[in-house]
C-alpha cells in the first residue's frame, strides 16, 4: 500500500521559513516523480513544485520561483519543500504526490499517489 505523509507545516510569520517534507512508503521511490501543490479555501489545486525521478530536474511555479526549493533523497524515500520568504498568499494545504512519469509533470492528472496534505498558514 502506497502512502505519502508530509510534515512540516504550521503557523509562521510573514518574511517567515518552513521545511515541508513527504515520507513515501510502498512505492519504488526512485522510479517517481514528485511533486508538490497546494489548495487554498476556495481555490483550485494549484502546481507549486516537482523534481524529476534522479533530483536533476527541477521546476518551479512562477509564483513560488526564487522562495521555494523543492528536492528529494532516493536514500530516505523522501521529497522536501524549502519555503523562504513566505506570503500571506502562500496560505494553503500543501500536499505531496508522486507520478509514474519521466520529467517534471505539473497537472494534477499526471500523478498516481498522493498524500494527505499538511496546513500552511503565513499570517501578515
Amino acid at each position: 500500500q502506497v502512502q505519502l505523509v508530509e510534515s512540516g507545516g504550521g503557523l509562521v510569520q510573514a518574511g517567515g521559513s518552513l521545511r515541508l517534507s513527504c515520507a513515501a512508503s510502498g512505492l519504488t521511490f526512485s522510479s517517481h516523480a514528485m511533486g508538490w501543490f497546494r489548495r487554498a479555501p476556495g481555490n483550485e489545486r494549484e502546481f507549486v513544485a516537482a523534481v524529476s525521478r534522479s533530483g536533476g530536474y527541477r521546476s518551479h511555479a512562477d509564483s513560488v520561483k526564487g522562495r521555494f526549493t523543492i528536492s528529494r533523497d532516493n536514500a530516505k524515500n523522501t521529497v522536501y519543500l524549502q519555503m523562504n520568504s513566505l506570503k500571506p498568499e502562500d496560505t494553503a494545504v500543501y500536499y505531496c504526490a508522486a507520478a509514474r512519469r519521466l520529467g517534471t509533470p505539473q497537472a494534477p492528472v499526471d500523478y498516481h499517489y498522493w498524500g494527505q496534505g499538511t496546513q500552511v498558514t503565513v499570517s501578515s
